[in-house]
């Protein structure tokens, strides 16, 4: 059985190793109360400076209502992924009805603290472009077809 296809906009895709670490620490997160449900509650926490990450799902539908939140978290420096199914998120949230998005959000003193960085870490890793650099004799580096003295 194929998967099926990811809308190209849903940017960081998780992959299934660390989807399932994510989801994993989502259900702690609520066992927690350090999760919020759905993409307002998500836009809250993101707006009173106390989400941690934000995960969302790249099958909803149409995708465009949450295609907010990255916009928000890159303004806010918080880290953000897809995951591929909002019925698994909602499973990881606790709730019989699919979550499109969800904050994992601060708590002083959390026993989740050591899981949360070790997530936030995994995703920054994603958002990070993977740019492969070559040495160039004249021009300096080259980041593909981009060289560095074009960028500066």
């Amino acid at each position: 059985m194929t998967e099926p296809q990811v809308n190209p906009k849903a940017y960081p895709l998780a992959d299934a190793t660390l989807t399932k670490t994510i989801l994993d620490l989502v259900q702690q997160a609520s066992n927690y109360k350090q999760l919020r449900k759905g993409a307002n509650e998500a836009t809250k926490t993101l707006n009173r400076g106390i989400a941690e990450f934000i995960v969302m799902a790249a099958d909803a539908e149409p995708l465009e209502i949450i295609l907010h939140l990255p916009l928000l978290c890159e303004d806010k420096n918080v880290p953000y992924v897809f995951v591929r199914s909002k019925q698994a998120l909602g499973r990881a949230c606790g709730v019989s009805r699919p979550v499109i998005a969800t904050s994992v959000t601060i708590k002083e003193g959390s026993q989740l603290k050591p899981q949360i960085q070790s997530v936030q870490m995994a995703i920054e890793r994603l958002l990070v472009p993977s740019v492969v650099l070559e040495r160039t004799s004249v021009s300096g580096w080259n980041f593909g077809r981009t060289t560095l003295q074009s960028l500066l």
